[in-house]
């Protein structure tokens, strides 16, 4: 199964307050770890959400605001995209991170990506085709 791992934001880290030498390290030690077991497909850090925009669809329309974003525990800071045998797999392999934002309370959460299998009758064959094409193709 393929999970998506996010980092939530912190006050530090939306406030642009870089990791250390030390934590990119130990982060680029976990990486390694992970890439050598297989588990990592993805993953990078993300700008403040301050260098953002979220854009609203309502009714048909669509609006764009800037950032700064207020809650910053629902903001991501940064991201894996994992390959994983089962949700326990994923949860070790978080247990094994180093502590991502020192000195603040901070959280990782879980969650399992849609498979094509999950959609059912309504992703009809030629929507799997095309899916496939998509996924292979270069510059994706």
């Amino acid at each position: 199964m393929r999970v998506m791992v996010m980092v939530k934001a912190t006050k530090n880290s939306e406030a642009g307050v870089m990791p250390s030498e030390r934590l990119l390290t130990e982060m680029g030690k976990f990486n390694e770890d992970l890439v050598k077991a297989g588990v990592l497909l993805a993953g990078d850090g993300l700008h403040p959400s301050r260098t953002g925009k979220r854009v609203r669809f309502s009714g048909g329309r669509k609006s764009v605001s800037d950032g700064p974003f207020a809650e910053t525990q629902e903001i991501v800071a940064g991201y894996w995209l994992w390959q994983v045998s089962s949700m326990e797999e994923a949860i070790e392999w978080v247990h094994r991170c180093p502590e991502p934002m020192p000195g603040e309370e901070s959280e990782i959460e879980i969650r399992p990506v849609f498979e094509a299998e999950d959609f059912g009758k309504e992703l009809t064959l030629g929507l799997r085709e095309q899916e496939q094409r998509l996924r292979e193709a270069p510059n994706r």
